[in-house]
C-alpha cells in the first residue's frame, strides 16, 4: 500500500473513532491509581482486556514486586495554626505526637541553595517551592528533596506553585534508611509557613510500609523482523484527584494509536510493542524493573521508544528528546508527509519512562502537552485539579495522531530509525541541567 494511503487510513481511523475519548473517560473513572490502592488494581483489571482487544494480541501482565507505602494522615502546626498537608509518596512516619524542628525558608530550594545555606539546613524543616513540571529549567522536587536530606535537613516541605489551597504531591525518597518526613502543602500555606521562618513547626505525617506486586502491562504487534518500536504510557496516578493530564491521557491515546496501527505493523520491516507501566509515580520502578530484567540481546530489538505522558491540557504537543544524536531529524521526516511539525525540546526531563530507555542506550522521546506554557492546565499536575475536564477531545486525537506517524515511521524505516547511543553518549543526555 502506497505511504500516503496508509498514513491517511491511520489518521482517519484515529480523528473518526469516538473510542479514544470513552477510554479517557473510563480510565478516570477507576479513580487516581495511586500505587497499591484499589483504585490502581480496578485499572490494571480495565485496562489489560482493552489492550489486547486494541492491538488484537495477547497481553502480558509483568509482576513487579516492590515496596509499597499507604499513604496516612499528615497535617502541621506552626504559629498557634494548623495547616493540612499530605505525606510525599514513601514518606516516613512522623514520631508519635510529631517531629518539631526550626523552619528554613529555601525559596526555590535548588541543591546549590542548600549548599550555600550550609549548617542551617541541618536539623531544620526546609521549605522550599514545587515548579511548573514542564518548563525550561526545571528542577524536579526529588533533586531538592535528596540536597535537603543530604544536607542533614530534619523534614522536607513543598509548597505548590498554584494557587488555589491545592496541596502538591509526588514521591520523594525510597523508604529506606535515611529518608526524611516529607509532605506537600498548598502555596496558601507556604506563604503562612514563609512569615515564620526561624520558628519552630511540626509536622506529623503517618503512613505504613509493606511488600507488594504491581502489573505492567504489555502487548506486541509483531513486524516482519524482530526489531521493535515501543509506544509507553504510565497506568498510576496520585490519589487527589483523578489523574486526568497525568496520564489517563496518555493511555487512552496509546490505546487509539495501537488500534490505528495494528493490522498495519505486520506488513513493516518492525514491530510494535505497547508497554504499559506501572509504578512510574515513584521513581519510575515499572520501567526500571522492566528492562532492567531483559538481557542485552533483547533490550537491543527494542531500537525507540515513543512515551506519553500528559499529553493534552493544552493544544499542541513538544517532543522531549534529551538531545538524543538523529531524533529531531527523525521526527521531523515522520511528521511532514502530513504537513506537521512538532517542536522539540532537548533538556533532559528524567521524571518520566522514556528516562529508563535513554539509560541502557535505548532512543527515547516523550511527547507532553503544555511545555513552557506555564499558564495551561498542565500547572494542576500533582494536584486535586487533575480532572477530566481539562482534557478537551481534540487534544487527545491531534496527541494520538502525531503519535501514530512517529511509531508508524519507525517501524516501517528500512534501518533503526534513530542510532543507538553508546554509554558515554546514554550518560550525557540523561545528567540533568545544574
Amino acid at each position: 500500500m502506497p505511504q500516503r494511503e496508509v498514513m491517511e487510513r491511520v489518521l482517519g481511523r484515529i480523528w473518526a473513532s469516538a473510542r479514544i475519548l470513552e477510554d479517557f473517560h473510563a480510565i478516570c473513572a477507576t479513580g487516581g491509581r495511586f500505587a497499591g490502592t484499589e483504585s490502581e488494581r480496578r485499572a490494571v483489571a480495565w485496562l489489560a482486556p482493552r489492550l489486547a482487544e486494541a492491538t488484537g494480541a495477547p497481553v502480558r501482565r509483568e509482576a513487579i514486586p516492590y515496596r509499597g507505602w499507604t499513604r496516612g494522615p499528615a497535617w502541621l502546626r506552626a504559629g498557634g495554626a494548623e495547616f493540612p498537608a499530605q505525606a510525599l509518596g514513601r514518606s516516613p512516619a512522623t514520631p508519635a505526637g510529631g517531629l518539631t524542628a526550626p523552619l528554613l525558608d529555601m525559596g526555590r530550594g535548588t541543591p546549590a541553595q542548600m549548599a550555600a545555606a550550609g549548617d542551617a539546613v541541618r536539623g531544620a524543616t526546609v521549605l522550599v517551592r514545587h515548579e511548573y513540571m514542564l518548563g525550561t529549567g526545571h528542577m524536579h522536587r526529588r533533586r531538592k528533596y535528596e540536597a535537603a536530606r543530604e544536607a542533614g535537613a530534619a523534614a522536607f516541605l513543598i509548597a505548590c506553585h498554584e494557587p488555589g489551597l491545592l496541596p502538591v504531591t509526588g514521591s520523594a525518597g525510597d523508604g529506606g534508611p535515611g529518608n526524611i518526613p516529607c509532605a506537600g502543602i498548598s502555596a496558601e500555606a507556604g506563604a503562612a509557613l514563609a512569615a515564620l521562618d526561624g520558628q519552630p513547626v511540626t509536622l506529623v505525617t503517618q503512613g505504613s510500609f509493606e511488600d507488594r506486586s504491581a502489573e505492567n502491562l504489555l502487548a506486541t504487534v509483531a513486524g516482519r523482523g524482530p526489531e521493535l518500536v515501543v509506544l509507553s504510557a504510565h497506568i498510576d496516578g496520585h490519589d487527589l484527584a483523578q489523574s486526568a493530564i497525568d496520564n489517563a491521557s496518555g493511555l487512552a491515546c496509546a490505546l487509539a494509536v495501537a488500534e490505528a496501527l495494528r493490522d498495519i505493523v505486520p506488513a513493516l520491516p518492525r514491530g510494535m510493542q505497547v508497554g504499559l507501566f506501572n509504578i512510574e509515580e515513584w521513581a519510575l520502578l515499572g520501567s526500571a524493573a522492566h528492562l532492567a530484567n531483559m538481557d542485552d540481546a533483547e533490550r537491543t530489538r527494542r531500537v525507540l521508544n515513543v512515551n506519553l505522558d500528559s499529553v493534552a491540557g493544552e493544544a499542541g504537543l513538544t517532543a522531549l528528546t534529551s538531545g538524543v544524536p538523529g531524533m529531531a531529524a527523525f521526527l521531523r521526516a515522520a511528521l511532514a508527509p502530513a504537513g506537521l511539525r512538532l517542536p522539540v525540546a532537548e533538556p533532559f526531563f528524567g521524571n518520566s519512562d522514556h528516562a529508563n530507555f535513554l539509560r541502557h542506550g535505548i532512543p527515547a522521546l516523550r511527547l507532553a502537552a503544555g511545555y513552557d506554557l506555564p499558564h495551561s492546565s498542565l500547572r494542576f499536575l500533582l494536584t486535586p485539579a487533575d480532572t477530566p475536564d481539562k482534557v478537551r477531545p481534540e487534544q487527545l486525537k491531534h496527541a494520538a495522531a502525531v503519535a501514530a506517524l512517529i511509531v508508524l515511521a519507525g517501524c516501517a524505516a528500512p534501518v533503526p530509525p534513530v542510532p543507538r547511543m553508546d554509554a558515554e553518549t546514554a550518560r550525557r543526555v540523561t545528567t540533568p541541567q545544574a
